[in-house]
């Protein structure tokens, strides 16, 4: 028996790797669902009957022990007649200590990861108040951030602090309480941090202040105007160095702040240059940048990446490509940094655009994912798009749909990137005219702006916006694991075909190859064409479409 090479074992390996990080999802897939989950993903009573307004958040970092200690300051909306009860989130590691109103304590008791506090019942509708709730912990360390999420307690390569949080699916109340509930967005928010003065502290936003303590700490502030996903609210701790740039972009001028640990300074400089091509790229085609009152900044962390708005976490190791790595297989995924282009593609899809249950998170990831494929399309040309994106297929599963289990914070399948990229693919070629097409991408971002809303409303906008009707084509690639199959047969001088493996009402149009190109309508239902003489063997379906093919 021949002996298989070493490196060549080493590749599959490193390769296989790759196809799990690269899809590898915030949240553990769950067969099963506890009542904890169902308190972290419901509109519970104790949360309906008010809407989050501003967090105002100062946190105490001890590096040492790896502990948190602060407060933040709740301020809310009556929204309906208030329940006796208020749920604020906060995970296991860290506890409450007190819950002030009015400077008056509330009482408080805790269910699994949430805290119920008695709340006054003088409050009326309409009326805006805030509870102050203290705490103090040690929270959840992230095991394999930004997957395995928590609090990032690193060194750099000098040995200094290097501090961080990635929550997403998580959830922020792993290191804050909150109402942690991605449909529900304070409208702005601040975050105080206070750390040694040898370091230096970014979040969101722009920076209020920078106090120096006397004492060796330092405590900073940063405040973001727009509405904001909690999990996106994150703290950036380290030995950093800054530049500054300015982006002319469609509303103006954009800030954009780059922070980076000293020492890579300069290769920064050269890979971050990138962020200017994705700006213009992504402006044309999605409509202005969304934050441009909290500027874009990029800041490396001690994780590969995360979409924190107005401050994008990046850990792609100034290096083209996913980790140096391709993930569509064609080339073309190492002419650019997978990590500014994807990361930031989500500050119009995730957090401009934000779905209110992470069921919908497909809407997140597919058209982030498909934002690559622009980008790709922007820098070398439509055919380089398509090549990218169709590359991309082969790490499709279809395991389960890219629509998860509603009320129990779980999402779907990770297919949501790779098959949600190819949706948004297959709806562009349907449209077939990349002007209406790119209306849609940035009406979408005007209609939904600064909105969080469900994976069906954006389906309808689709629909409706493009005169045509996806609803089945949503069907079939959001809520079930089945490629279409187009069966098709050539008898004499007619061509006949239909849809298979596909919901009921399939009836998605494709484009053939056959004597040219041409468009053709298959239901479930046999159809016939006439072809002429020559055509018989030159069938092809085109292949921008994600589907299976069958001559029968």
């Amino acid at each position: 028996m021949k002996k298989i090479p070493y490196r060549f074992i080493l590749s599959l390996l490193i390769f296989h790797f790759l196809s799990f990080t690269s899809r590898a999802q915030p949240l553990h897939q769950k067969q099963e669902f506890t009542h904890a989950d169902t308190l972290r993903g419901t509109i519970t009573p104790e949360r309906a009957w008010w809407d989050v307004t501003h967090y105002s958040l100062s946190v105490n970092f001890d590096f040492s022990k790896r502990s948190i200690s602060g407060y933040n300051i709740i301020s809310y909306k009556i929204v309906s007649a208030a329940a006796k009860e208020m749920q604020i989130d906060l995970q296991l590691g860290l506890d409450i200590d007190s819950v002030l109103y009015n400077n008056e304590n509330l009482s408080f008791r805790r269910e699994e990861n949430a805290y119920f506090v008695a709340v006054p019942s003088t409050q009326n509708e309409q009326e805006i108040n805030k509870v102050t709730v203290y705490y103090h912990g040690i929270p959840r360390p992230a095991l394999h951030p930004p997957w395995d999420g928590g609090m990032i307690w690193s060194k750099d390569d000098n040995g200094n602090p290097w501090i961080s949080v990635a929550c997403q699916g998580l959830g922020a109340s792993v290191w804050y309480p909150c109402k942690d509930h991605q449909s529900d967005e304070p409208d702005s928010a601040s975050l105080s941090m206070t750390v040694p003065d040898t370091l230096t502290a970014i979040a969101n936003g722009r920076l209020r202040s920078e106090i120096k303590n006397g004492d060796g700490t330092a405590t900073y502030t940063w405040a973001v105007r727009n509405p904001i996903n909690n999990y996106n609210i994150t703290p950036y701790i380290g030995k950093y160095a800054h530049w500054h740039e300015d982006y002319m972009g469609e509303k103006g001028r954009l800030d954009c702040d780059f922070w980076v640990l000293d020492y890579n300074l300069e290769k920064a400089k050269l890979q971050f240059k990138q962020v200017i091509q994705m700006l213009h790229c992504f402006e044309h085609w999605f409509g202005p940048y969304p934050f441009y009152e909290d500027g874009y900044k990029l800041i490396e962390a001690p994780h590969l990446g995360m979409e924190h708005q107005s401050a994008v976490a990046y850990g792609n190791g100034f290096a083209n490509g996913y980790k140096g790595t391709d993930l569509s297989g064609t080339g073309w995924g190492l002419k650019w940094d997978f990590i500014i282009v994807h990361e930031s593609g989500h500050e119009w899809f995730g957090n401009n655009i934000t779905t209110k249950d992470v069921a919908d998170m497909w809407v997140h990831e597919g058209f982030t994912n498909y934002s690559e494929t622009i980008f790709t399309g922007c820098e070398y040309g439509t055919d380089a798009g398509n090549a990218y994106v169709i590359g991309t297929r082969k790490k499709i599963q279809n395991d389960k749909p890219i629509e998860g289990p509603y009320g129990v914070n779980q999402e779907g399948s990770g297919d949501m990137y790779y098959k949600g990229g190819n949706l948004v693919h297959m709806i562009r070629q349907i449209i077939n005219n990349d002007s209406s097409f790119r209306m849609l991408l940035r009406g979408m971002n005007e209609t939904f702006y600064h909105q969080t809303v469900t994976g069906k409303q954006v389906e309808e906008y689709i629909s409706k916006t493009s005169g045509i009707d996806f609803s089945k084509v949503f069907d079939q690639y959001v809520r079930t694991t089945q490629i279409p199959v187009l069966e098709y047969k050539i008898s004499g001088n007619k061509l006949s075909y239909r849809w298979t493996d596909c919901v009921k009402g399939f009836n998605m149009p494709l484009k053939i190859n056959f004597g040219g190109e041409k468009w053709i309508s298959p239901t479930q239902k046999w159809k016939t064409i006439k072809i002429k003489k020559g055509e018989e063997n030159e069938f092809s379906a085109d292949r921008n479409f994600y589907i299976r093919t069958k001559q029968l």
